[in-house]
């Protein structure tokens, strides 16, 4: 006899929802059950999700947000509140992964990467979770990356970011396990996405993306749907004795 995946319906946000990652994780989730609202700067991207998901027999909502402007999750949120429900599932996965030497590295590029990746999700927490502790139950996976864990020549400011996600999982974990409330961070190591065709095109990765399956235990590129299918177990009911962890979805590329 197959397990629900959750004892009530529940309501998720995905950030950065329109492309990528995002993507599959926001159709993931709606597969397993849950009303979606795909949060993308790209409205028009987010809108696409949505539709998707509904086409495909979901319930989901697109909006558009700047991740980097708390006025605008506050609004947000409180509209995903009005049309679908409490939020109890945050999936903090808007990010952007910028390139370049150390001391080329502007005060202006460190700074928006800082407010992109560490306070955006930051940001979110805090807004979603009183949603959670109001509901007695959270899940919260925050996307960082293996950079955060190896370091990534010309992604210092990324990675630095990134690995501040880890510690703010951690402590979040630490803080609000004993009001229901999960938070797991998911580091994705090479993954097809549209920013990682975008770096092999400006030649960021070597001679390509094909030169460096071979360094990949598991002899491929990573999929979306293999960092959403981590996302949907860290989201279950059955997940509950798992926080504060780090689940490196990488194909063995990183082992820590």
């Amino acid at each position: 006899m197959s397990v629900p995946i959750w004892s009530q319906p529940r309501i998720a946000i995905v950030t950065g929802g329109g492309s990528g990652i995002g993507v599959a994780v926001s159709e993931r989730l709606a597969a397993d059950g849950a009303a979606v609202a795909v949060f993308d700067l790209d409205g028009e991207s987010a809108a696409a999700t949505a539709a998707g998901i509904e086409t495909a027999g979901g319930t989901a909502l697109a909006v558009v947000c700047d991740v980097a402007d708390r006025a605008a999750i506050e609004a947000g949120v409180a509209e995903t509140v009005e049309r679908l429900g409490r939020p109890t599932i945050l999936i903090n996965n808007a990010g952007i992964t910028p390139f370049g030497r150390f001391l080329e590295i502007s005060r202006e590029s460190f700074d928006q990467v800082i407010a992109v990746n560490l306070r955006g999700t930051f940001e979110f927490c805090q807004v979603v979770i009183p949603h959670m502790v109001e509901e007695g139950w959270g899940r919260i996976v925050n996307i960082s990356s293996s950079s955060a864990q190896t370091g990534n020549f010309g992604q210092t400011h990324y990675s630095a970011s990134k690995a501040a996600v880890i510690g703010l999982t951690k402590s979040l974990a630490k803080e609000f396990g004993r009001k229901g409330i999960t938070v797991n961070a998911v580091p994705p190591s090479f993954v097809e996405t549209p920013s990682l065709h975008r770096a092999a095109e400006a030649g960021q990765l070597g001679r390509g993306i094909e030169e460096h399956i071979p360094t990949t235990p598991v002899r491929r590129v990573g999929q979306p749907a293999d960092i959403a299918a981590a996302c949907a177990f860290l989201c279950r009911d059955d997940a509950g004795y798992i926080t504060g962890q780090v689940l490196g979805v990488n194909g063995g590329r990183v082992i820590v």
